[in-house]
């Protein structure tokens, strides 16, 4: 396959992933939100990792802007818990849109939130400044043009996607958490870090689903460790639950066989939303809050 067709193959994967991550498609009006069980009031937040986007089914209740999941981990552990769920998660979300409607028909999340929520959790911070997305199509379409050598992407942007992390996610991740606490006075608000999505180093065959040079690929690790950790921080200067889920997801990455793998890559996955947890990922991750927050 020449350079020019790989770079198009990848690069419409890459879109087709934006356009799922951002919900481009028709409008619906937003449905009551779902509960589950009758004991404790649970409310979910966050992104696509918090909303299972690219997992069927799709939630009836939410908008098909938010490409929500079922299958989601805050449906799992309101499922084995048997707490009352009110899910507002949706892909694309950033933390301006807890206090603002992302989508029309989509209310602000922290709508959900009041004195009864006894639980909140979240995955947010990954898209703002499009930190996310903006690495993924810079460091694909860097490792493209050099056929998966070096480390053209690092070359490219050095520090300015940590940078960016620094300067403004982890202020307005602080800031989103403790405007949660002040709307759900009564809750436990537990937010989750990313899992990995890239190994620490190279993986030999990876690059033909993932194509990220092997040079970039701890450069990539670096930045995921870098917003999980300006996360961390901001959890713990708000009182909140950092759910840490680096160890639990080392070599789960998406890099990894299918069944082993918790993170689609970007080509010949099996989620319609590539570089997102699949069904195994999701549940995984209700595992792991469930063990962190003592819910059984």
């Amino acid at each position: 396959m020449s350079m020019r067709i790989l770079a198009r193959v990848a690069a419409a994967a890459l879109a087709a992933g934006t356009l799922a991550v951002l919900g481009l498609s028709a409008p619906t009006a937003q449905a009551a939100p779902q509960t589950t069980g009758t004991s404790q009031t649970y409310v979910a937040m966050g992104d696509s990792y918090s909303a299972g986007s690219g997992i069927l089914p799709l939630d009836p209740a939410a908008s098909l802007l938010c490409v929500r999941s079922t299958a989601n981990y805050p449906h799992v552990l309101a499922a084995r818990t048997g707490m009352a769920l009110t899910d507002v998660t949706c892909g694309g979300a950033q933390t301006k849109d807890y206090a603002g409607s992302q989508y029309p028909g989509v209310a602000p999340q922290s709508d959900a939130l009041g004195a009864n929520t006894g639980l909140v959790t979240m995955t947010i911070g990954g898209n703002d400044n499009s930190t996310f997305i903006d690495a993924i199509l810079a460091c694909g379409s860097a490792g493209v043009a050099t056929l998966g050598f070096g480390h053209p992407c690092q070359s490219l942007y050095g520090s300015t996607f940590t940078d960016q992390v620094d300067t403004g996610t982890y202020q307005a991740v602080k800031s989103a958490l403790a405007a949660v606490r002040a709307k759900a006075p009564n809750a436990r608000v537990a937010i989750l870090g990313y899992p990995w999505i890239v190994p620490a180093a190279a993986v030999p065959g990876c690059f033909a689903r993932l194509p990220i040079a092997s040079g970039d690929v701890p450069y990539l690790r670096d930045l995921q460790t870098h917003l999980n950790a300006a996360v961390k921080r901001a959890a713990a200067e708000t009182g909140a639950t950092y759910v840490d889920v680096s160890g639990v997801s080392d070599g789960h990455d998406a890099c990894q066989p299918a069944g082993t793998r918790w993170i689609e890559p970007i080509l010949f996955g099996t989620n319609f939303v590539p570089v997102h947890p699949n069904a195994l990922g999701e549940s995984r991750l209700a595992d792991r809050t469930a063990a962190v927050l003592g819910l059984g």
